[in-house]
């Protein structure tokens, strides 16, 4: 019962951030949202299992993914606030303030790969679906999740072409969406 009280909390909290993305189903924010349910339905599911068998070969991939997934949204989140230049003339209502980026950011994290914060989702995803690979359940929300943050980062590629134009569009040949060299 405590479980399903905190995934109604913070549903409501997640659907509450994404208030304007919701009623715009094109939009990068609706597919965020049901990425985020996923990844938190998860969490739920494995949460008991956090720390059993702390030496065992799946333990050590899913710290080692959740230290990565911390480690993205940290850079990330610091680069487009300091580089992106976000301010209130980016008019786009289902974008978060952060969001609101003037200046396409190519440095750092983002020289590599287009979306270190899903990226980080990702791995946060992959990281928390380790603590248990053999849940049935587990296994569909992490296909789940990481098919919503795909869909999150081709919709946001959708936003920023027509925010940035052939710049963006130049960028994209030049990374990978998530995973740097790979994917």
């Amino acid at each position: 019962m405590l479980k399903l009280a905190f995934f109604v909390v913070v549903s409501a909290v997640f659907a509450y951030i994404s208030r304007a993305s919701l009623p715009v189903p094109r939009s990068h924010g609706f597919h965020r949202f049901f990425a985020w349910e996923c990844i938190l339905a998860l969490f739920l599911l494995n949460v008991e299992r956090w720390f059993r068998d702390p030496f065992s070969v799946p333990q050590i991939v899913s710290w080692l993914l959740l230290i990565v997934s911390a480690f993205l949204v940290i850079l990330g989140v610091r680069l487009l606030r300091r580089s992106g230049k976000p301010d209130g003339t980016r008019e786009e209502a289902p974008l978060l303030a952060f969001e609101k980026t003037t200046t396409l950011v190519v440095e750092g994290i983002y020289r590599y790969i287009r979306h270190p914060m899903y990226s980080s989702l990702l791995f946060l995803a992959w990281g928390i679906f380790f603590k248990d690979v053999t849940s049935w359940a587990g296994i569909g929300l992490v296909v789940a999740a990481t098919f919503f943050l795909t869909m999150t980062a081709k919709a946001e590629e959708g936003e920023d072409i027509r925010f940035f134009g052939t710049a963006y569009q130049d960028y994209m040949r030049r990374t990978r969406m998530f995973i740097p060299f790979l994917f």
